[in-house]
C-alpha cells in the first residue's frame, strides 16, 4: 500500500515546492525584455562602445602630443660635463677651456626639463586608420543587431517551450483523472464479481504511472520557465509564465523575395561586407606606407645643476622633420601582398555566406511547409483517437468491450494530443525561424 501512495505522495509534495507563478508575460514584452535585460546582449553592447572609443582614440592622432619629461644625470664624460655646463649657461673661459678640465672633469649632475609639442602634418596612416576603426566599429554594431535576433529568437524558442510544457502537464493530469476512473470502474466491476482482478491491478498502475508522469511534467514546466526567465535576463532563480501564444503573419510565398531580403537585412552577412570594406582598407594601408611622414616639433627646455624644475639656463628648439623610409627589406611589398590576399579571402567567404543565407532560407521555407502539413495531419489524427474512444466507451458501456480496450484507447489519444502539442510548438517554430533566417524576426514579432 506504501507503494501505491509514493507517487502521489510525490506528486503532491513537487505541487506544494513548486513556486507561485504570478507573473505573466507577453511574447512581445519577454523579447523587450530581453532586448534590455539580457546579459549576452549587454557584452555586446559593451563591445560597440568599446570600438566606438577606438574610432575616437583613431582621431586624436590628428591633434597635437605633448609631454613633460624631467629628469637627472650624473657623469664624468668630457663631452656630458661639457654640455651640461653649456645647457645651465655656466661654461667659464677661463677655467673650462683648459685641456686639463675639459679631458679629465670632475663628476657633475644636471637636471633637465622638457616640455616638447610633436604635431602631425602629412600622414596618411592617420586618416586611414580613423576609417579602419570607423568599420571595426560598424563591425561590433552589426555583431550586436546579429545578438539581437539570436535572442529574440532564443526567447521564441523558450517561450514555446513553456507552452509545451503546460500542454504535456495538462495531458499528464487529464491521464491522471482518466486512469483514477478506470481503476475505480475496475474496483466496482471487480467488486460486482463482472471484472477480473488483473483488470484492476493494470489501473492501479495505470493511476502511478500517469502521477509520475504529472511530477515529470511539473518540473519540465519549471525548468522552462526558469529558462525563459533566463534568456529573458531576469534575477537569478526566478520563473516566468507566458500568456497566449501570437501568431506571426504568414510569410511571403515567395522564396526568392525571401532570399532578397534576407540578403539586405541579415546582420551577419553585412558583416561579411564589412571584413572585405576592412580588406580594402588594410590594402590601402599597406600602399600608403611608401609615403613619407611630415611632423612639426618644438620643445622648450629647462637645465640646472642644483634642483629639479631649476632655471639655470631655458631654450626652445622648433622644427619640420619628413621622414620618408626608402628601404625596408621588404617588409613593405609582403605586407601589401598579405592584405591583399586577406581582402580576397574575405570576398570569398562573402560569397559563400550569400550562398548559405539563400540555403537557409530555402530550408526554412521548406521545413514550414513540412510543418504545416504535419499540423492538419496531427488534428486528424486527434479528431480520429477522440472518435475511437468514443465508440469503444460506448462498447464498454454496453458490456461489448473490456476496460483494457478504453484505457488502450485513452492512451492512443494521450498520445495524439502530446504529439499535436509537438507539431503545432514546431510550426510556430518553423515560421519565427523563417523570419530569423530573413533577418526580420524582432520586426515581426514586435509588430
Amino acid at each position: 500500500m506504501n507503494r501505491r501512495f509514493a507517487p502521489l505522495l510525490a506528486l503532491l509534495f513537487s505541487v506544494l515546492t513548486t513556486p507561485a507563478f504570478g507573473e505573466v508575460v507577453t511574447l512581445q514584452q519577454a523579447v523587450k525584455r530581453a532586448l534590455e535585460s539580457n546579459h549576452l546582449l549587454k557584452a555586446a553592447s559593451l563591445e560597440k562602445g568599446a570600438a566606438e572609443e577606438g574610432v575616437a582614440a583613431s582621431r586624436s592622432r590628428y591633434l597635437p602630443r605633448v609631454s613633460l619629461e624631467s629628469g637627472a644625470v650624473l657623469s664624468n664624460t668630457p663631452s656630458t660635463v661639457f654640455m651640461m655646463k653649456l645647457d645651465e649657461a655656466r661654461i667659464s673661459p677661463t677655467k673650462d677651456f683648459a685641456a686639463n678640465p675639459l679631458n679629465n672633469p670632475s663628476p657633475r649632475g644636471d637636471f633637465k626639463t622638457a616640455v616638447t609639442l610633436e604635431q602631425p602634418l602629412l600622414d596618411f596612416g592617420i586618416s586611414n586608420g580613423v576609417a579602419m576603426a570607423g568599420k571595426e566599429a560598424e563591425a561590433a554594431a552589426l555583431s550586436e543587431e546579429a545578438r539581437r535576433e539570436e535572442i529574440a529568437f532564443r526567447v521564441y524558442m523558450a517561450y514555446l517551450e513553456v507552452r509545451k510544457a503546460q500542454a504535456y502537464r495538462e495531458v499528464a493530469e487529464q491521464s491522471v483523472i482518466n486512469a483514477r476512473e478506470h481503476d475505480r470502474l475496475a474496483a466496482l466491476r471487480e467488486k460486482d464479481g463482472i471484472g477480473l482482478k488483473s483488470e484492476r491491478l493494470r489501473t492501479a498502475t495505470a493511476v502511478a504511472e500517469a502521477e509520475q508522469r504529472v511530477v515529470a511534467a511539473n518540473n519540465t514546466l519549471l525548468i522552462a520557465r526558469m529558462r525563459l526567465n533566463l534568456v529573458v535576463g531576469g534575477s537569478q532563480g526566478g520563473a516566468l509564465d507566458i500568456g497566449d501564444m501570437p501568431r506571426l503573419e504568414e510569410p511571403a510565398p515567395e522564396t526568392e523575395q525571401l532570399i532578397v531580403l534576407a540578403q539586405k537585412s541579415r546582420p551577419d552577412l553585412k558583416a561579411s561586407e564589412n571584413a572585405v570594406e576592412r580588406g580594402e582598407l588594410a590594402v590601402k594601408q599597406a600602399k600608403n606606407a611608401y609615403l613619407p611622414t611630415l611632423y612639426a616639433r618644438g620643445s622648450y627646455q629647462l637645465n640646472d645643476r642644483d634642483m629639479p624644475l631649476g632655471t639655470d639656463k631655458d631654450s626652445w628648439n622648433v622644427g619640420v622633420n619628413l621622414r620618408w623610409e626608402l628601404f625596408d627589406g621588404m617588409r613593405r611589398s609582403h605586407e601589401k601582398a598579405q592584405a591583399e590576399l586577406t581582402k580576397r579571402s574575405a570576398a570569398e567567404v562573402l560569397e559563400n555566406e550569400r550562398r548559405e543565407v539563400a540555403l537557409q532560407v530555402t530550408e526554412s521555407v521548406l521545413h514550414r511547409q513540412e510543418a504545416m502539413l504535419k499540423l492538419e495531419s496531427a488534428r486528424s489524427a486527434v479528431r480520429d483517437a477522440e472518435e475511437s474512444r468514443r465508440l469503444v466507451t460506448l462498447r464498454f458501456g454496453n458490456g461489448l468491450s473490456p476496460l483494457v480496450e478504453v484505457m488502450d484507447a485513452e492512451t492512443a489519444l494521450d498520445r495524439a494530443r502530446a504529439n499535436l502539442v509537438e507539431v503545432e510548438n514546431a510550426s510556430y517554430a518553423a515560421t519565427a525561424e523563417v523570419y530569423f533566417r530573413t533577418g526580420v524576426l524582432i520586426q515581426e514579432v514586435m509588430r
